[in-house]
């Protein structure tokens, strides 16, 4: 007696309840729906998640985003890749468009925790076996997973959306601080060689949030500066330097980041700071008392669809970034 299968790889989709928005429009591009749940909590905050359908076999891209409050979120994710791995998943793949706890990547003195590690080792240890994530604060966070991680970029598309309703004369790319000169100079590239700036600033060790900026290195002038990060929180350093450079006689500013935090009182910051525009994407869901008049969000969901896609077919993902990934 001959046992046979076909062996055909099952996608499967799943998400948390954070940002199902996001969920919804990647499963849109991908032609696939999302996995049926049931999720609740106890009344002691305890998560508790069940699949509707049988996982045994599948290719399962567990997506979840990451606002506050961002411990829930985090638990609600292992949770539900612990119950794939109990319902033999084939293979797990974590998607955190945003990655919680970037910024503690290091120590910065003694008797602190690396909690990006952490975060790492907590989701290989519930059973992820690959990391999907988009600007990561800083590189090295792939290092921190002992497995394959896709490090995905919205810069190409923050990017073609300011040339086609900027154009690329007269601009300057800024960077907020010196740390992140290198993705300027990536950005200036794709703006045909564009000058580069950026601001110089001191940062209290023992206050968090809390940026005092200083003056802008490289001449800004009568330019459009692209103002670029990772990511905005409260707004504190990016307001500050909206205002460095006007002081600097700059022209329009225009900041572009990946992930709105918008902690508060960003919303009032930003609108208020001197920017002609705030671009960012929905790596994090944007709640409407957190939006205001020039802030413009661009969807991250056909990248995300993307890298899936390239991922289930054992293709490439460094072509989705022209091999420069």
């Amino acid at each position: 007696m001959n046992w046979t299968t076909d062996n055909q790889k099952n996608l499967m989709l799943f998400s948390g309840r954070a940002h199902p928005e996001l969920a919804a429009a990647v499963a849109k591009e991908l032609g696939v729906s999302v996995t049926p749940q049931t999720a609740r909590d106890f009344a002691n905050g305890e998560i508790f998640v069940r699949f509707e359908d049988s996982v045994r076999g599948s290719d399962a891209f567990v997506l979840q985003s990451h606002p506050a409050p961002l411990n829930t979120w985090l638990m609600e994710q292992l949770i539900m890749i612990d119950a794939l791995k109990r319902g033999s998943a084939k293979r797990i793949t974590a998607i955190l468009p945003f990655y919680p706890y970037a910024r503690q990547d290091k120590k910065h003195r003694g008797r602190e925790p690396i909690s990006a590690r952490l975060v790492a080792d907590l989701l290989k240890t519930a059973g992820a076996d690959r990391i999907i994530t988009v600007d990561l604060h800083t590189d090295q966070i792939q290092g921190f997973f002992d497995g394959p991680v896709d490090h995905m970029h919205a810069q190409g598309q923050l990017a073609e959306y300011v040339k086609h309703k900027y154009g690329t004369e007269n601009v300057t790319v800024v960077s907020p601080d010196s740390g992140r000169v290198r993705v300027a100079e990536k950005w200036a590239d794709s703006f045909n060689g564009a000058p580069l700036a950026f601001i110089h600033k001191t940062r209290d060790p023992l206050v968090p949030n809390q940026v005092k900026s200083n003056r802008v290195v490289g001449d800004v002038e009568g330019q459009i500066c692209v103002l670029i990060d990772d990511m905005i929180d409260t707004g504190g350093t990016i307001a500050g330097a909206v205002r460095v450079l006007k002081d600097a006689g700059a022209g329009d500013v225009i900041i572009a980041t990946t992930h709105g935090v918008f902690s508060d009182p960003a919303a009032e910051r930003l609108a208020s700071c001197g920017a002609r525009e705030v671009i960012a994407t929905d790596t994090l869901p944007i709640a409407p008392e957190k939006r205001f008049e020039n802030l413009t969000v661009l969807s991250i969901a056909p990248l995300l669809a993307q890298t899936i896609q390239q991922v289930f077919e054992n293709g490439s993902v460094t072509s989705l970034f022209d091999g420069n990934a």
